[in-house]
């Protein structure tokens, strides 16, 4: 089998199929203490021993079936943590399976928790506590096999103090009191189908939920819990068409929690329990991230990427599935237009990044490489460009949906690579062999930067973004009097951001153009995050002062990653506010997410 890079573990050798997690979240010390015992099964005769993935994690005890098993850690690696090396007290032949059971305690600097004191939520009241897994950080709360090659079911009890709620990426199984604290409750959740280790997660606060779907809770803080509901209301009509494009829905509760705003990511696919950022609470792109992380209940969830080398097997599929959802709810061109929308952002990426650099191949190499320092919308947006070329070239949308039901099928609760896919592709299009023979399948993979070939695109709902966005570059002082607030009237809130998106493809914009765009849109007014962060881009590109402010303050009053890194970038390549970047970045690095502050950290070289 193809070795993961990116982790110790050797699932060639022992297999860990099931878990049964019970620990108790500790508050003071930062630390989640308790045990992990994997139903673990030998895939090799005479088996001795097992290794798994740690990151700063305290080991106190092993067993194998109950008997004590002598263990020890190898040598740390810089970001993939140090191996735990489990010597079996006896030897299993191949299809045994024995109880491994290991205490252990997650160090407070854990990668993949974020600890928050009562005054740092909405509430005030009350500590917080969320992980993210994803890619390899699962090893930072227990020892496991990170790796997405291998898949259990887990069962939890997990004990935290008796007025927070605690949630899993898994059905909800009751509550009771703590035997051993009457001060604390013990939750219990169980998942039934195998998942990779990257989806096991964690949420502990005073959370409340509504009931918005016949199998859909909203979960948020009080402050957030009703305008939460009221936004998602859609998730059961999304649900349903998901299904109707990919199958059935095999998870059982579909609930969508809303996390603290310094939650890293637009959405994370928890099963059971999607993960979103608050940020889509003034945001028009919310519904393309609840079709995103709903269509990951297929492609993600049930059909895995083996390695984070064949990320776009996730990504590129659940993108696909996420347009096909917006293009059932607002009509294909829409979706086109949002397709549009990716090719640029992928531009964009490159334009970043550098068309030569080996991050942006499709498939890339990530030996020796951090997960979390490769990605970037090229697994998203290449992937899905690559599947809508497949789409145009093989007959078209109905046709191509029946590929991607039929791949479903053949994988689902599997871990593939890209040659899994690619064969099936082959298979499932016997008949047409000749047409998939002339795509260039060695430059999709294997070459960097934009792809050999362009999709086509209906360019209707793009051409008004276009026109605006031409105007703007080609303007000289003497014409900026030609544009007044009419230009937007008949422009959506998805073609305002098409239209900044293209502006900030181009050259800087002269200081003088972006003062009378504030002084005619009056973007500045703008709350939708999407839009002002991208106003907020484009000021700081074209080095208009008395935009640092508010773009400092929208790096800090958020940590989603995808607005606080570019605009912390343009901050410090902007001379005049470099030294402010970094104090302002320095400040909050305490109570920033340990993988935002690494990241950015790195992109300010302030990296210790």
């Amino acid at each position: 089998a193809m070795a993961d890079p990116c982790s110790f573990a050797s699932p060639s050798c022992c297999l860990t199929r099931h878990l049964y997690l019970r620990c108790r979240v500790d508050f003071g010390a930062q630390a989640l203490r308790g045990t992990a015992a994997f139903t673990a099964r030998a895939e090799r005769e005479a088996l001795r021993c097992l290794v798994l993935d740690t990151k700063d994690l305290q080991v106190f005890k092993v067993t194998v079936n109950g008997q004590d098993a002598k263990f020890g850690f190898g040598e740390k690696h810089s970001f993939k943590g140090t191996p735990l090396e489990i010597t079996l007290p006896f030897e299993l032949k191949r299809g045994q399976e024995a109880i491994v059971e290991i205490s252990f305690e997650s160090s407070p600097k854990s990668s993949a928790l974020q600890w928050f004191t009562p005054e740092q939520t909405s509430g005030k009241k009350h500590p917080f506590l969320f992980s993210q897994c994803q890619a390899t950080h699962c090893r930072a709360i227990f020892p496991c096999q990170d790796t997405p090659a291998v898949k259990l079911t887990y069962y939890a009890e997990i004990s935290v103090p008796k007025e927070l709620v605690a949630l899993m990426s898994a059905n909800r199984d009751g509550e009771m009191p703590d035997p051993e604290d009457s001060s604390r409750k013990i939750y219990r959740f169980s998942q039934n189908v195998p998942i990779p280790c990257y989806l096991v997660a964690l949420v502990v606060g005073a959370l409340e939920s509504r009931k918005i779907g016949p199998r859909t809770l909203v979960w948020a803080e009080k402050e957030l819990v009703d305008k939460s509901a009221y936004e998602f209301a859609e998730a059961e009509a999304m649900l349903k068409t998901a299904e109707d494009l990919a199958g059935p829905y095999v998870w059982g509760q579909y609930d969508l929690l809303v996390l603290p705003p310094s939650f890293p990511y637009g959405g994370m696919e928890n099963p059971c329990l999607t993960f979103v950022t608050p940020t889509l609470l003034v945001s028009v792109t919310l519904i393309k991230v609840i079709a995103h992380e709903i269509s990951h209940s297929w492609t993600g969830n049930l059909v895995t990427n083996k390695t984070w080398e064949h990320f776009w097997l996730n990504e590129g599929h659940t993108v696909y599935l996420e347009r096909r959802i917006g293009g059932r709810l607002f009509g294909e061109q829409f979706r086109h237009f949002q397709a549009l929308g990716g090719w640029r952002e992928l531009q964009n990426t490159i334009n970043t990044l550098g068309d030569k650099n080996p991050v942006t191949n499709l498939v890339p190499n990530l030996s020796e490489v951090d997960p979390d320092e490769a990605y970037s919308s090229v697994p998203y947006e290449k992937g899905f460009a690559l599947l809508f070329y497949l789409e145009q070239l093989l007959g078209g949308p109905d046709v191509f949906i029946g590929f991607l039901k039929a791949y479903i099928q053949q994988f689902a609760y599997k871990s593939i690579v890209t040659e899994d896919w690619k064969n099936f592709l082959y298979a499932y299009f016997k008949d047409k062999v000749d047409v998939l023979d002339k795509v260039d399948w060695n430059s999709w993979f294997h070459a960097p930067g934009m792809p050999p070939v362009k999709p086509t695109y209906d360019m209707t709902l793009a051409n008004a973004c276009v026109a605006l966005s031409q105007r703007w570059i080609k303007a000289k002082e003497s014409d900026l009097g030609s544009f007044s607030s009419a230009d937007l009237k008949e422009m959506s809130s998805h073609q305002l951001i098409e239209f900044l998106a293209l502006l900030l493809l181009e050259d800087p914009l002269p200081v003088s153009h972006v003062k009378r765009m504030q002084q005619v849109y009056d973007f500045n007014a703008i709350n939708n995050s999407e839009i002002r962060f991208r106003w907020l881009r484009l000021c700081i590109k074209s080095k208009w002062e008395e935009a640092i402010p508010l773009a400092l303050k929208m790096a800090t009053d958020q940590g989603r990653m995808k607005f606080t890194r570019p605009l912390f970038r343009d901050l410090y390549g902007f001379d005049k506010c470099r030294d402010l970047a970094v104090k302002t970045f320095l400040e909050h690095r305490a109570s920033m997410h340990p993988v935002t502050s690494m990241l950015v950290g790195k992109d300010l070289k302030q990296d210790q």
